[in-house]
């Protein structure tokens, strides 16, 4: 498996990518890739899907698996910084979904604060960081319908 997988669905960016997505990340983290498998589930995130998809019934938005890989990734093993990874990623969004995609990049900031305290922000990145209750907000007013409270579970430590 690798990044050919994508090439299935062309521009589509709906329910099968996103399930793409997700598979192709567990295979990473089972071939030792945490980095990259961050990134497929970061992809996913940005898929076009509603709660009507069987896909989304199955496999939630992964942010149970985004903390989980931040928290059990073999420190030997390259994971990058993915507080600044979604630091940036947040502030430097473009179309499509623009305001949804921004939110839950913050969202999974916020999980790698609080799973990886010790990594550093970007000291040289002049962004605002939104506050916890601006970013369950924005997952309430943006996102698929429960999905700020999945995210609230996984922030208590629910994965």
């Amino acid at each position: 498996m690798d990044w050919r997988i994508y090439q299935s669905h062309g521009d589509r960016r709906g329910p099968g990518f996103y399930g793409t997505c997700l598979e192709y990340g567990h295979y990473l983290w089972w071939i030792r890739q945490p980095a990259r498998a961050l990134l497929c589930l970061d992809r996913a995130m940005g898929a076009d899907i509603s709660m009507s998809d069987p896909v989304v019934g199955s496999w939630p938005m992964p942010y149970a698996a985004m903390a989980w890989i931040m928290r059990e990734v073999p420190r030997d093993l390259f994971c990058g910084n993915p507080r600044v990874h979604f630091q940036h990623y947040a502030d430097r969004m473009n179309e499509p979904r623009k305001e949804l995609r921004q939110w839950r990049a913050w969202a999974c900031w916020a999980l790698a604060r609080e799973v990886r305290p010790e990594l550093p922000g970007d000291p040289n990145h002049d962004v605002r960081e939104p506050e916890l209750e601006e970013i369950a907000s924005g997952l309430e007013l943006c996102g698929l319908a429960g999905e700020k409270e999945q995210w609230n579970r996984v922030r208590g430590g629910e994965f």
